[in-house]
């Protein structure tokens, strides 16, 4: 049986016993418990299913100084970072428990008989979101817990009364066990099924699950490679299920001329440190900045890479590949660096921050290549002579979670034609600001046209996240007693509903 083991990135050691990976007989167990706690699940009383997200959390936060140093000893992302992210982690689920309290998130429906409908009669109808059933989740690597065992794709097919089978990333696998065994203890503590929620390990179990007819649907956060591999397989099934992947993101921003004028040093520093940020990790780090021609930005940039020192990366097979591409990216012609990158020795897996420039001109004939996602602290600047030239290049660029740009009062005219083609290659437009940070909110959309995710009608952060996991069924002219609660009469539930068109509680 194959062991997972997990490097330590400041050490190159160890960083614990390592996991085995899940068998075939023990994935098939695991699918059929999931299949069959379903039904159960899917009907237990909204009020049970808020207490466990609850519960969930709790647990997680008395296991904080566990779980902390066990996800620093796997990661290298630091104490600090890794504190903020668990807080993260069990907000959300706490913010889940209280979608399910409000109930909205059912989109209950009903429209009463009406015998003298044109052009037909209509009948009793009736309408609710009801769980998928069994969901695959792929844990990330760059988030431990927001994106991982428990993140939001778990919280959020839980709180839609979907079983959860978890994939864990190799990047963390004791962390990910443990935290497992955590959920499953609450679930215990319930009296609920154990294939509500369960963990497996190993690249072949996530493709042998993904095609398994147990499975209803799958969430994945990763490369592009690996998802679009993920997603021919579940669309290719003999009954293709959801697959909603989040993938390759560059993350465009635009500085005007007018905000360079305004504000030309703070824009510098705030770039830096947005695309440096948890070493150029995060799936919204702004991996390509037009700035016009003569911007004379370029000592202020240099002063901030200057100021941010090396810090680990997730695994030294990130890192290898981060340093690839950035020696790859310095060679390429008409491309030049605006820092040297500075050399370390210490034994690890260390990111060291990069910044290359090339023309608009250039990047327009090369985007194939020069608009690709970087993982790791570096990013591409692109100068542009005339708008001409940044909406040309602009044009080139794949769909991504979010679009920035960076401009002043004076600018609106100019700007518009700008998001005419930004606006349909991002889920997330930004004002005057930076796109690392994903605030967990109802408003949030972090997903957007391919590359960056496989479904831009969804979002993978925030309470509407819950929508992937639903489909709606409609009852007609049922009676009352073989109704869900949600549809019955008097609203039992108390939730939101839209009777007869008019929005009522």
């Amino acid at each position: 049986m194959k062991l997972i083991e997990s490097m330590n990135p400041r050490t190159g050691e160890p960083a614990g016993a390592g996991v085995s990976e899940t068998p075939a007989a023990e994935l098939s167990s695991t699918l059929s418990l999931a299949k069959s706690a379903a039904r159960r699940f899917a009907t237990e009383p909204l009020t049970e299913r808020s207490a466990l997200l609850r519960a969930i959390a709790d647990k997680l936060d008395d296991r904080a100084e566990e779980l902390v140093p066990l996800a620093d000893s796997e990661t290298g992302l630091g104490k600090p970072r890794l504190t903020s992210e668990l807080a993260r982690t069990t907000f959300q689920l706490r913010l889940f428990a209280q979608v399910i309290d409000e109930g909205s998130f059912l989109e209950a429906t009903l429209d009463t008989p009406a015998p003298d409908a044109k052009p037909v009669p209509r009948p009793d109808l009736r309408r609710v979101l009801e769980p998928l059933g069994p969901v695959l989740v792929f844990a990330a690597s760059n988030f431990p817990f927001a994106f991982s065992v428990v993140g939001g794709d778990t919280a959020s097919a839980l709180a839609a009364g979907c079983p959860v089978v978890v994939k864990a990333h190799e990047g963390h696998p004791e962390l990910s066990r443990r935290t497992g065994e955590i959920v499953s203890s609450v679930i215990a503590e319930h009296n609920l099924p154990a294939g509500i929620f369960t963990v497996i390990f190993g690249q072949q179990a996530g493709r042998d699950a993904v095609v398994d007819h147990r499975i209803k649907a799958a969430g994945f956060t990763g490369s592009t490679t690996g998802g679009r591999a993920l997603f021919d397989l579940a669309s290719g099934r003999v009954d293709p299920i959801p697959f909603y992947g989040e993938l390759g993101s560059v993350n465009p921003t635009v500085v005007t001329k007018a905000a360079v004028r305004a504000r030309g040093s703070e824009i510098a520093s705030g770039f830096v440190n947005s695309f440096t940020l948890g070493t150029g990790q995060f799936c919204t780090k702004p991996g390509l900045l037009f700035l016009p021609a003569g911007h004379n930005l370029d000592t202020a940039l240099a002063e901030a890479i200057g100021a941010v020192e090396p810090t680990p990366m997730l695994n030294a097979r990130i890192a290898e590949s981060y340093a690839k591409f950035s020696a790859e990216l310095a060679a390429y012609p008409a491309v030049r660096s605006i820092v040297t990158p500075r050399l370390h020795t210490e034994p690890g897996a260390w990111g060291v921050p990069a910044l290359f420039v090339t023309t608009a001109e250039k990047f327009t004939e090369a985007a194939e290549t020069l608009a690709t996602e970087c993982f790791g602290p570096s990013s591409l600047i692109i100068e542009y002579a005339s708008t001409h030239e940044l909406i040309n290049a602009l044009q080139s660029v794949e769909g991504s979670l979010t679009a920035t740009v960076h401009g002043e009062q004076s600018d609106l005219q100019n700007i518009t034609p700008v998001l005419d083609v930004l606006r349909p290659r991002a889920g997330r437009l930004i004002w005057n600001g930076w796109p690392t940070g994903v605030a967990v909110a109802w408003a949030m959309q972090h997903g957007g046209p391919w590359p960056s995710t496989t479904n831009s009608l969804h979002t993978s952060v925030g309470p509407t996240a819950v929508r992937r996991w639903l489909r709606p069924v409609t009852y007609q002219s049922f009676p009352h007693d073989l109704l869900p609660q949600a549809l019955q009469d008097g609203n039992p539930l108390g939730i939101p509903r839209r009777v007869d068109g008019a929005l009522r509680r």
